[in-house]
């Protein structure tokens, strides 16, 4: 969004004051393109939480001074830019203010209570006097989690680093993820601890200013279901290489690209010699193995059998969070309806086999499979806690452990790919998985999938680029519309169709040679 921010930030100030309902949004758009900018990723560790105009420091005061004489929608906004500015690296000059911040919490309105609650957890110094209002900002569990998190100081244990987002309460962890909790964590310098638990608290500091700055512009948010877990139930330690006989002339060797021989108990390549292990109805390709088959096989095994709950907790808890801070989601405009829609319409066209690309923990491979029959379709993903669990979702149809980067298919082979909710995973190598893509499809072939663009809104896309998550160190990366447009191009492949409310991307393409 392009602002003019000429004038003087008082001025600027006065007209946001005195804005009208149908010029509030621009005038604030003024005043913030006045004062603050987005951050920039520095390095891995490294956000720089935005940068500030010259103008920033000698605004602060009249900021604070302004929040008397407004309204609840105004005040709040103005709460929203002092936390930026705050977290921009002028949090002291922010903090002077702090009486006046929580005079506010007096009566507040549920919208003005958000925007308190995010500017107030940047103030740990101030716990004590912070958590005393908490009661009045109308704060449900989860923000209450959240509020208190941001306001603790990292103990000598760490407890709780790593399992912030989207709410410390929302974890429920397993003896076997405590464990890994405990070995990762004890094994962090005390700087890398400090950079994670820093990368944490802004990472929540992101989800509480995109809620406060929803319920600001559009009113309360809407609470969106997540998918149901599969039936409980173990399912057989048998390699189940029946389930890609289908795919057999399709399967290429990851190292040589040569045809796969898929026998009754093995899957080997005869042009390296070399064999690949299978469990579950899982062919994992990413690991070749010679004369250890056995002890591979029985490594895959434990590895499944001690696999977290992570897959399960994904889809029913952390991904209708996801949707709200990468797609905007935070008023149910994305059902779990409309997505089952949108890939039944757009893949029930297509001849011949499909991949579901990432296809995670099988919410929407189950969609795929209803849509052209599970003989028809082959999962793959790289993360074996997800597909531990799309074995038990949809037990027909067979995965491959294996990476988009480097798609162990052969030439042509597909008649349609679904990547749902997945590009965003590899953002920095988005273009060579779309090439990729490109590359198995058969002329004619389409390729839907649904990712995350940025807001135009600078505070919006501020607050999405500052989740950290472990795959993105350097915060959340996502993309314009018109570089997916060009890399789809790029594969040879021409969009049919593209939509998408808010921060979606919804997009159907097509091989044409």
């Amino acid at each position: 969004m392009s602002v003019d921010t000429t004038y003087a930030s008082s001025m600027l100030l006065e007209e946001f004051a005195g804005a009208g309902p149908d010029g509030l949004d621009a005038a604030y758009a003024r005043l913030v393109g006045a004062l603050w900018a987005p951050g920039t990723a520095q390095d891995e560790t490294l956000w720089d939480g935005g940068t500030l105009t010259e103008r920033a420091p000698a605004a602060i005061p009249d900021l604070i001074a302004a929040l008397d004489g407004l309204d609840a929608g105004r005040a709040g906004r103005l709460l929203i830019l002092l936390g930026l500015i705050a977290e921009a690296g002028q949090t002291d000059a922010v903090r002077a203010g702090l009486d006046r911040y929580l005079a506010l919490a007096d009566g507040a309105t549920p919208a003005l209570g958000q925007a308190l609650a995010y500017l107030l957890a940047h103030f740990p110094q101030d716990r004590d006097r912070v958590l005393g209002v908490a009661g009045g900002l109308g704060l449900d569990s989860g923000d209450r989690s959240r509020f208190d998190r941001c306001l603790t100081i990292m103990d000598a244990g760490r407890t709780g680093l790593g399992r912030a987002w989207p709410a410390p309460d929302v974890w429920e962890l397993t003896t076997e993820e405590k464990a890994f909790d405990r070995a990762w964590i004890g094994a962090l310098t005390q700087e890398q601890a400090e950079i994670n638990w820093r990368n944490d608290s802004r990472t929540v500091w992101g989800y509480m200013g995109l809620k406060a700055y929803w319920y600001l512009r559009h009113g309360p948010t809407v609470t969106t279901p997540g998918a149901q877990p599969p039936p409980e139930g173990a399912t057989s330690d048998a390699p189940r290489l029946d389930l890609f006989g289908p795919h057999a002339a399709a399967l290429a060797c990851p190292s040589c690209r040569g045809p796969l021989d898929v026998g009754e108990s093995a899957v080997r390549c005869p042009a390296c010699a070399v064999g690949y292990t299978a469990s579950h109805g899982i062919l994992d390709l990413t690991r070749s193995v010679g004369d250890d088959a056995d002890e591979a096989t029985a490594d895959l095994l434990k590895s499944l059998a001690e696999m977290p709950s992570m897959g399960l907790y994904y889809e029913s808890r952390l991904r209708p969070e996801f949707l709200r801070v990468a797609g905007g989601n935070w008023g149910g405009a994305v059902t779990l309806a409309d997505e089952d829609a949108y890939i039944a319409r757009s893949i029930r066209p297509v001849d011949g086999p499909v991949l579901d690309l990432g296809a995670g923990a099988g919410r929407w491979t189950s969609v795929v499979a209803a849509t052209v029959g599970s003989d028809r379709l082959l999962a793959l993903d790289l993360g074996l806690p997800m597909l531990n669990v799309l074995r038990r979702r949809v037990p027909e149809v067979p995965a491959v452990r294996a990476s988009a980067l480097d798609i162990p298919l052969a030439d042509a082979s597909m008649g349609a790919v679904v990547c749902w909710n997945a590009l965003q995973a590899f953002p920095d190598e988005a273009a060579t998985a779309i090439a990729e893509v490109g590359r198995v499809l058969r002329p004619g072939g389409t390729f839907t999938l649904m990712t995350f663009v940025w807001d135009e809104d600078p505070v919006v896309r501020h607050f999405q680029a500052a989740h950290y998550f472990p795959s993105r160190p350097a915060g959340m990366l996502l993309f314009e519309r018109e570089e997916l447009e060009r890399w789809l191009a790029a594969a040879g492949l021409v969009v049919l169709e593209s939509s998408g409310p808010e921060s979606f991307s919804f997009i159907t393409a097509q091989r044409v040679s």
